[in-house]
């Protein structure tokens, strides 16, 4: 059977797009081996499919931050040596940015990309043995499908599967109500929404029994968690969390708010009712992507006011 290696590095959002391509191969390919190159903080989301075999952490991120450095150096060869030790049937690269058509160069094995029309950035499509064309105006998660699915010649089934399961473990700070999970932070101060609207969104939960949880991962957002939490009635701030505890943390809930951010994706991934509230982007191409449980709110400048996301909330959580 077929070795594979998939190379999606980055971001949170794109990997978790991608996840559907395993589930698509392991249909067809019911014994094939499925690696995966993937940026180191984002390493956490492939772990969760059953269907990946390896999976090998790149730190591109953080080599940029000090590129001369000889630590840098001894990294990225011991990096490109353990790409190297393996031989692969295909080496499929869905990202189609330069960077990360040069991981799959370190390869061995056939590469195969988006073609020069199709890739995010075209010069990616030099460094492929095999390029496929993909219309760009498509949704990410179709674009990520339709590539394998033409590079390994099998047609994907119109239903969309992640494969994924959230971890069981203990979160002992959960309260013991109904819960739904705000995700006010975001690498991005364009993509903020208003605190007011996250006070009148958790006010109008507290009115429904359902307990406000705001999660957080630096301190800035911490205090802006801790600053919404008093103004929303019961609502908790957790501990620093995991990947592995926020997929648990957003499984247990009875429906995730969030920003345009990576955990608002993996909501809707692991099939909970999801919320994502536009204002910096468009999510035509990269909005929520998971079936009547879902809803995209908003567009780059005319982002939702509280009475949508309300409604909206109150229509997905009958």
């Amino acid at each position: 059977m077929p070795k594979i290696l998939l190379v999606k590095t980055s971001s949170m959002g794109d990997v978790i797009h991608n996840l559907p391509v395993v589930s698509d191969i392991r249909t067809h390919f019911p014994g094939a081996r499925i690696d995966w190159v993937v940026e180191e903080s984002f390493a956490g989301i492939p772990a969760l499919h059953p269907g990946v075999g390896g999976i090998l952490p790149v730190a591109v991120r953080r080599w940029r931050k000090t590129p001369l450095s000889r630590s840098v150096y001894g990294e990225i060869g011991a990096f490109a040596r353990l790409l190297r030790s393996e031989v692969y049937d295909v080496v499929l690269d869905t990202q189609g940015l330069i960077k990360s058509a040069v991981v799959a160069r370190f390869a061995q094995g056939a590469r195969c990309g988006f073609d020069w029309v199709s890739a995010r950035e075209p010069l990616a499509a030099l460094f492929y043995d095999k390029t496929v064309r993909v219309d760009k105006i498509r949704h990410a998660v179709e674009r990520n499908r339709l590539l394998a699915g033409r590079a390994f010649g099998y047609a994907p089934d119109e239903a969309v599967n992640y494969g994924i399961a959230a971890p069981a473990m203990a979160l002992p700070w959960l309260p013991a109500l109904p819960f739904a999970v705000l995700l006010h932070a975001t690498s991005r101060d364009d993509k903020l929404w208003p605190e007011a609207g996250w006070i009148a969104l958790g006010t109008h939960l507290a009115g429904r029994g359902i307990t406000s949880v705001l999660p957080w991962g630096s301190e800035t957002e911490h205090r802006r968690s801790l600053h919404l939490a008093e103004r929303i009635s019961g609502a908790v701030v957790p501990p620093a969390l995991t990947l592995a505890e926020a997929a648990a943390l957003l499984s247990q809930s009875v429906a995730a708010i969030g920003v345009d951010t990576g955990l608002i994706h993996l909501a809707a991934a692991l099939n909970v009712p999801a919320i994502a509230i536009y204002r910096a982007s468009d999510p035509g191409l990269t909005g929520l992507y998971a079936g009547g449980k879902t809803a995209s709110l908003g567009r780059a400048g005319a982002p939702p006011d509280a009475a949508t996301v309300i409604d909206s909330l109150d229509r997905l959580v009958a």
